[in-house]
């Protein structure tokens, strides 16, 4: 084995395997290698191959950018590209996003990038988008901060406290699992424009549905975030698509007569 100096190669995989509460001696098995090896490589006493930091990054479930950032550190070339989604190769994608927007019709539904800027939206988008002030809707929209900020969805938000805090927890939850100051900030942002609220035992904060006040009525809505698991591009596997559907008949009725003809 060739000694080095430790690298910052050596610091971040010792940083993410005890971020994931991973052992040596479970990453080893997962990566099909020894423990004595990966302790050689957190202490910078070895230097790892590429194929080996590949296989490490994904046994240790790193994002795209993070596993470029793992190959760098270790002295390596970035593996997955980070293309703009308006770019020829990028089309046939666009496309299809477009027509899975579409699909979703009548119930509202958004492409979302990382710290929710909106990239797509289909018509029924105005549901969560009409009420709000004029600042919010000036591009980049960030959908998290229309959605919540006094100016915006958040004022006819029946259950603000409540759904507000399950999209701030899930925020954490990926800062929890990948540590970002950006995200961080903007979570404590977000957060600034809650009000307090004490949730029971019965709560169930995975289970929170949006209840919008209309004048015709309470519409309440569920959401299923779907993101692009298998994409190679930094640029796809950071979107989620976001759909929302009607928990209740009204609220079903409601969309199909307001956005059902388009």
């Amino acid at each position: 084995m060739t000694t080095v100096e430790a690298t910052g190669f050596a610091r971040q995989l010792k940083h993410w395997r005890t971020l994931r509460r991973v052992s040596q001696l479970d990453l080893a098995i997962r990566t099909e290698t020894s423990q004595r090896y990966l302790s050689f490589l957190e202490q910078g006493r070895s230097r790892p191959g590429r194929t080996m930091v590949v296989r490490l990054a994904e046994s240790l479930e790193l994002s795209l950018r993070e596993r470029n950032d793992l190959l760098l550190a270790a002295g390596f070339a970035p593996v997955f590209p980070e293309s703009r989604l308006d770019t020829p190769e990028l089309a046939p994608i666009k496309a299809a996003l477009e027509r899975i927007l579409d699909g979703h019709l009548p119930y509202p539904a958004v492409v979302v990038a990382p710290y929710g800027r909106l990239v797509a939206a289909n018509a029924a988008f105005d549901l969560l988008a009409g009420p709000a002030a004029e600042h919010l809707l000036k591009p980049p929209i960030n959908v998290l901060r229309l959605a919540l900020h006094r100016e915006g969805l958040a004022k006819h938000v029946v259950n603000l406290p409540e759904w507000g805090r399950h999209v701030t927890e899930s925020l954490r939850g990926r800062a929890l699992r990948s540590p970002d100051p950006a995200l961080d900030q903007l979570i404590a942002e977000l957060e600034s424009y809650l009000p307090e609220t004490n949730p029971g035992p019965d709560h169930l904060g995975f289970a929170v549905p949006l209840r919008l006040r209309r004048p015709e009525g309470e519409l309440q809505l569920i959401t299923t975030i779907t993101s692009f698991a298998t994409a190679v591009d930094i640029t796809l596997a950071e979107l989620h698509l976001e759909a929302f559907l009607p928990a209740d008949d009204y609220t079903a009725t409601y969309l199909h007569r307001r956005y059902g003809h388009r």
